[in-house]
């Protein structure tokens, strides 16, 4: 029996270990938004499985936004179309899976529509990605930053690209997994787009 909470960073679409462990401390979940911007983090990073391996799909945020800038005032850079090139690697890689087509026109609005900020931009796709997965769950949120949650699981360091996922994942059928084996703890929508709505009964 699991009596902790947990403490959890604002990603974009986060891995397949994130939602395991959403799905495992619901409903008492804490989402940190009083942070300062860590880089080269899940944050603003999704790594999916292309023809060649793991790409790492990067949302590219305004000049300034250093360690010290608020997660919150983190914007968007513009000025090249990541957009349109994230959407055409999602197409590529996931048109072949299963269950793209069904989730393809909600997902598409997250490439048209230009969000200024990207706490708020990840926040929309959560909910949408939970939405999906069917896993309700009320996100709360911090209202100043601490070091430390002595009474939470906090998962706002250890959740990292630099980081091997220390669990257990079972396998589930991957479109290029003949190429390079399965892949574990890629971005949700890895899961989501080969698993549709049995996602959550992997999670």
């Amino acid at each position: 029996m699991i009596e902790k909470g947990a403490v959890f960073p604002m990603f974009y679409l986060p891995p397949v270990e994130y939602f395991i462990n959403l799905n495992r401390y619901k409903p008492d979940i804490v989402i940190e938004s009083e942070e300062h911007f860590p880089k080269q983090t899940y944050r603003n990073r999704a790594n999916v499985y292309t023809p060649d391996g793991i790409l790492a799909l990067t949302v590219p945020v305004s000049k300034g936004s250093k360690n010290h800038t608020k997660i919150k005032d983190v914007k968007i850079s513009y000025d090249f179309e990541w957009q349109r090139l994230h959407w055409l690697s999602l197409q590529a890689c996931y048109r072949r899976s299963a269950y793209f087509e069904y989730y393809e026109d909600e997902f598409a609005v997250f490439y048209e529509k230009k969000f200024p900020f990207l706490f708020d931009y990840n926040e929309q796709l959560l909910q949408f990605i939970l939405k999906a997965l069917k896993l309700k769950t009320e996100l709360k949120y911090t209202e100043s930053y601490e070091k430390s949650y002595p009474d939470l699981v906090d998962f706002r360091s250890s959740i990292h690209p630099k980081k091997e996922a220390d669990f257990e994942q079972k396998t589930y059928f991957q479109v290029f997994e003949d190429r390079k084996g399965f892949i574990k703890n890629l971005s949700i929508i890895d899961l989501l787009f080969n698993q549709g709505p049995n996602s959550l009964h992997y999670l």
